[in-house]
């Protein structure tokens, strides 16, 4: 059962994605409003398709310019996270090369990064501002790779040197500084059942994991939970210094995935 359930996954999502890339493609070259909107739609039939329910705490920040720093476990962050309303992401610049992969990622609008080269720390800054002056949502990695799912690597602080950066409002004046808003998402449950320190490893890619075999299993495997907590959101006047507000956005994830895989404070959630 779970090697032909995972052949019509596959096919459901080459199909699908196939079909819709042109039209994205085509969104994003005329600058119309839907190049926003389709992806959302997308992920949210991909996970129904891949069997992915989303269950979200807090409330995301969507009023004001904000980025998201949230942990990395596997490419399933990519439409688990895209399910809620329009975001980009923050990824290395390898991605981009990626055969497939690379390509979706340019057409969801990703902010490619040199995470290696810190003398490009300043441009990369500058363009994610920018993005995010202009009404995009963008979100970060910070760990700067992937987890085992079962814990949270040290934040790196760099990137969020753009919340240091004012907007300026219409009027040409200083308005708010961007906020961040930690984001924690943590994978839970496997066929309604806790899915325990065993089985999280097969939803987390990490380390020399291959990608196809990994994809593989996550498509044979049954339906899944994943818990998506938005935290309350700070400035860098608040946090004090940006490495203040590094410690912050990995204190606020790390309780909150030790919440979500322990089972703990099921209230007040919702499914997306």
């Amino acid at each position: 059962m779970g090697t032909w359930r995972a052949g019509l996954r596959v096919a459901g999502f080459l199909g699908m994605t196939v079909a819709i890339m042109p039209v994205q493609w085509l969104l994003i070259r005329f600058g119309l409003a839907g190049a926003r909107s389709l992806p959302v739609r997308y992920h949210r039939l991909l996970c129904k398709l891949i069997g992915i329910k989303v269950t979200i705490k807090g409330t995301p920040v969507t009023d004001r310019p904000v980025l998201i720093c949230a942990n990395h476990t596997s490419y399933l962050d990519i439409p688990v996270m895209s399910t809620v309303f329009p975001v980009s992401f923050i990824a290395k610049s390898e991605v981009a090369t990626w055969p497939f992969f690379g390509q979706m990622s340019k057409l969801q609008r990703t902010v490619f990064v040199e995470r290696e080269r810190r003398t490009k720390t300043r441009e990369h800054r500058n363009e994610i501002h920018a993005r995010i002056v202009n009404g995009d949502t963008l979100i970060l990695f910070p760990e700067g790779t992937s987890n085992d799912g079962n814990r949270v690597l040290p934040f790196k602080s760099a990137l969020m040197s753009v919340a240091q950066m004012s907007v300026v409002g219409e009027d040409g004046t200083l308005d708010d500084m961007v906020m961040v808003q930690p984001v924690s998402l943590a994978y839970t449950r496997l066929h309604g059942i806790p899915m325990g320190r065993h089985y999280r490893p097969f939803f987390a890619w990490y380390g020399d994991m291959d990608l196809v075999p990994h994809l593989w299993d996550v498509f044979k495997l049954g339906p899944f939970d994943v818990v998506l907590e938005f935290h309350e959101p700070v400035s860098i006047t608040e946090a004090g210094t940006r490495k203040a507000l590094a410690r912050y956005c990995e204190d606020k994830v790390a309780e909150g995935v030790s919440r979500a895989i322990s089972g703990r404070d099921d209230a007040g959630r919702k499914a997306a």
